[in-house]
Formats: C-alpha cells, sequence, structure tokens
C-alpha cells in the first residue's frame, strides 16, 4: 500500500543505516529525544528541532461554547495545549509555495 505510515520499528532501523549504527542505539537515541522533548517543554514551554520544527506549550483562554446535541451555551475553562509549529524551511519543501 501506498500511503502507509511509518512505524516506529522502521524509524529505528532507517536511523540505524544512516548514522550506521545498531538498532539498540539508535532507539535509545529516539527515547532520549522524546524524552528531552517532553521535559523541556514542561520546563521552558518550547523545544526545537532545527529544520523540522517547534514544539510549543500554549495557554488557551476561557471561552463561551455551545453543546451540539442541546445547543445549550457552556463555559469552556482555560487550559494549557500543547501545539507543533513546523519550521517554514520543511513546509517549503514538503509542499512548494505556489509562484506568482
Amino acid at each position: 500500500m501506498a500511503n502507509q505510515r511509518m512505524t516506529q520499528t522502521q524509524l529505528v532501523r532507517s536511523l540505524a543505516e544512516s548514522c550506521e549504527t545498531n538498532n539498540k542505539t539508535a532507539r535509545q537515541f529516539l527515547e532520549s529525544l522524546s524524552g528531552m522533548a517532553i521535559s523541556e517543554v514542561k520546563k521552558n514551554g518550547v523545544f526545537v528541532l532545527p529544520g523540522i520544527g517547534r514544539l510549543v506549550r500554549v495557554e488557551r483562554k476561557a471561552r463561551m461554547g455551545r453543546n451540539p446535541a442541546t445547543g445549550e451555551s457552556i463555559k469552556i475553562p482555560a487550559k494549557k495545549v500543547v501545539k507543533f509549529r513546523v519550521a517554514k524551511a520543511a513546509k517549503d519543501a514538503i509542499v512548494p509555495p505556489k509562484k506568482k
């Protein structure tokens, strides 16, 4: 199938091949990177992967919403959410900008 996404095992194997190391080291690197990203976002609110993008923690304000089943207005409380902002270079490489 053409629309299958890369699994974690395939990612580890590919990383190991490109870095000329074994699968165990590549898996440790991947786990260390994800752990570092989580701890940095918790501590500083942002984690940057150069050339790919940044993982950021954003504060959402409290707002009024609507229950779709009843149409009743409800108050949605403020909360923190995590977003990924894609770097311009990565975005342009994946989806080239339109020519004017």
